[in-house]
């Protein structure tokens, strides 16, 4: 995403790496916008390591052999390349942030602007993204793999060094020595430790190197032509296998990671030898105008998503007369317009901020350049500070807007209100077993199990605060539905396999309560594991889906109550939840034969839904987008006991 440009540096310009640049951010774009045909397009970004890494070692290599190689000269086009658009998005970004985000918000967002400003950002994100996070609470979220690239090339230049100055006839070896280190940690840490694998230099480091070993001229060498076509194809073969493929689930970096990696450099490394017609595809104008302003597309897509998100966003149903709607529900024009924007943005950045610091006559030499680039630094490191001194500024909100608001800083599992330890998240390797406290039944009592992904885990304490006089047992996992036969992350796949399997057949529960963030493709499990349960004598109860809204509800609220738009919570509630609700209504009565318990029913009411838990004191019943908290807990299960639905 950030390699050189080989015109400026005098290497033979290669139109087809700049098409594969585009094939990288347009991947990594459809990912972000939702396009769930693209599942693993975040592997995009591994494409732009690959490209980075051997296009900044061919400059390299070259100067070394030329003698005329300098670390000042190797940072200098760094900040070059990297610095002027970045530092152009984040101070235009900052200035909208001060409009649009809530005080808790800005918080957050500034301590990120600091790791972006000081190439830190893949460290602050390790610690500070999971899967409950808001992605309006990391605007800056795609500036990780910068990071990491950043980091890799301040100790590249170093190590280069050390292996000339004393292994002068080992630098091909060195190179080998440490991409086959970095991929074993990155194949062995994936496992126990995905997030940080995903993040750290370290396990990144042998995607960069891969590129570096193809531009040390250890690809094989492809004369014939019909070598180079299989070649190509099949690294685009590669690398469209993964984009297609790869989830959220797939083990990632590790080796997975080779299929694009290793189809970026088939394709770069055969086009060192001529042409082939992979590449001349990639060499198509309009491709390669992509690749040329991808790292600008790249640093304003995901901004541009996030800004529109905050309140702003709206289906095509919403400005088409119905007859033309219907004939694209597909279609969301945010998508359309999110895109469009970003292209805009980012022909501009390229034009007026990437290219004047890269090229004469506008070119600033290397000291000014080093001390704009530091001023700008203090200038985003002052910022960052205020914002976080000063609490968010939250005298740009009305003390109302402020008090619901804050509720967005209780986040994360925090969100689901009390779990008693009893809730896990697919990434870890907590799992349940038999001393597991939170299966272990009250003699009596009626002991119901509750099991299901997190919001399962967000009903249990409202479940077992209005229920004393029963005993609510949970296993619940993020990402988890309550299958018999699982499917999801081996962890899901794990926990669940236990309980239907091991725990439901050695321990009596009075009633089994199931709960999941429901959707049309997993009726047919649910059905399977309703029979299942009532052929083992078990009695069943279903819960329904939830109101849920495409942003935070404490931020639709505040911003309703900041802009006097007391409609905006309802305009953002997800449409496709009230159809749900309905569905597993009719199946419960017709098909399953079970106790079906509506949430949904629970909350809203002929289209209008509670929003506040305690209108008095200003408390949402939710923390996000969809997990009761647990004051809405404690109200949708106390309306449920009023209106007879649970006794």
């Amino acid at each position: 995403m950030s390699g050189l440009s080989e015109r400026s540096q005098g290497l033979k310009y290669r139109p087809d790496i700049d098409g594969l640049r585009a094939v990288a951010v347009l991947s990594v774009i459809a990912f972000h916008l939702g396009a769930g045909h693209l599942p693993g397009g975040f592997v995009g970004v591994d494409v732009f390591f690959v490209i980075s890494g051997y296009l900044i070692s061919a400059i390299v290599f070259s100067e070394i052999a030329a003698s005329r190689f300098s670390v000042a000269a190797f940072y200098e086009r760094r900040i070059r390349r990297i610095f002027p658009a970045l530092f152009g998005m984040l101070l235009l970004f900052s200035a909208a942030a001060s409009f649009y985000l809530l005080p808790t918000e800005f918080v957050g967002y500034s301590k990120s602007l600091l790791a972006a400003t000081t190439s830190s950002s893949n460290f602050y994100f390790w610690k500070h993204s999971g899967y409950f996070d808001s992605p309006t609470s990391n605007p800056l979220l795609h500036t990780w793999s910068l990071a990491v690239e950043e980091q890799f090339y301040i100790l590249f230049p170093i190590f280069l060094v050390i292996v000339r100055r004393f292994f002068p006839q080992r630098l091909k070896l060195a190179v080998v020595m440490l991409f086959l280190g970095s991929l074993a940690a990155s194949a062995v840490l994936v496992h126990y430790d995905a997030t940080t694998a995903f993040y750290m230099p370290y396990t990144r480091a042998w995607e960069l190197l891969l590129g570096t070993i193809v531009s040390l001229k250890l690809f094989p060498r492809l004369h014939s032509t019909v070598m180079r076509n299989i070649a190509t194809v099949c690294g685009m073969g590669l690398i469209l296998y993964s984009v297609l493929s790869f989830t959220k689930w797939t083990p990632f970096p590790g080796f997975a990671a080779l299929a694009p990696c290793v189809g970026s450099a088939l394709i770069i490394g055969a086009g060192e030898y001529g042409p082939s017609l992979v590449g001349r595809l990639l060499s198509w104008r309009p491709v390669v105008f992509i690749g040329l302003i991808s790292y600008s597309l790249y640093l304003w897509h995901w901004p541009v998503i996030i800004l529109h998100s905050m309140g702003l966003s709206f289906n095509v149903q919403d400005v088409l007369p119905h007859r033309y709607a219907v004939l694209f529900p597909w279609v969301r024009l945010d998508f359309l317009t999110e895109l469009l924007a970003s292209f805009v943005l980012a022909i501009l950045s390229w034009r007026f901020i990437e290219r004047p610091f890269r090229s004469r006559p506008l070119r600033i030499s290397r000291r000014p350049l080093f001390a704009l680039s530091a001023a700008t630094i203090v200038l985003l490191i002052s910022l960052s500070a205020m914002v976080i001194f000063s609490d968010g500024f939250p005298g740009r909100f009305s003390s109302h807007s402020v008090r619901v608001a804050s509720y967005l800083g209780n986040q994360g599992e925090r969100a689901l209100g009390p779990t008693g330890g009893c809730f896990h998240t697919d990434t870890n390797n907590s799992s349940v077993s038999e001393s597991d406290p939170c299966l272990r039944p009250v003699e009596g009592k009626r002991n119901y199990l509750l099991i299901g992904d997190s919001l399962a885990g967000a009903l249990w304490s409202g479940l077992s605060s209005s229920l004393p006089g029963d005993h609510v047992l949970m296993a619940s996992m993020s990402n988890c539905k309550p299958f018999a036969h699982p499917a999801g992350s081996p962890n899901c796949r794990r926990e669940t396999s236990y309980i239907f399997q091991t725990y439901l057949l050695k321990h009596r529960v009075d009633e089994l309560l199931l709960e999941a963030r429901w959707k049309p493709q997993d009726m047919s499990e649910l059905t399977e594991t309703i029979r299942w349960a009532q052929q083992h004598q078990i009695p069943v109860t279903v819960f329904g889906p939830v109101a849920e809204y495409d942003a935070p509800l404490p931020r639709l609220l505040a911003y309703s109550i900041a802009w006097n738009k007391p409609d905006l919570p309802s305009r953002h509630r997800v449409a496709s939840r009230a159809p749900m609700d309905a569905e597993m209504q009719s199946l419960a009565s017709t098909t399953w034969h079970v106790p079906y318990i509506s949430l949904y029913q629970a909350i809203c009411d002929k289209g209008n839904c509670v929003e506040y838990a305690d209108a008095a004191h200003e408390v949402p019943i939710m923390n996000d987008e969809d997990h009761l908290n647990e004051f809405g807990s404690a109200l949708v299960v106390r309306r449920l006991i009023d209106q007879g639905e649970l006794r």
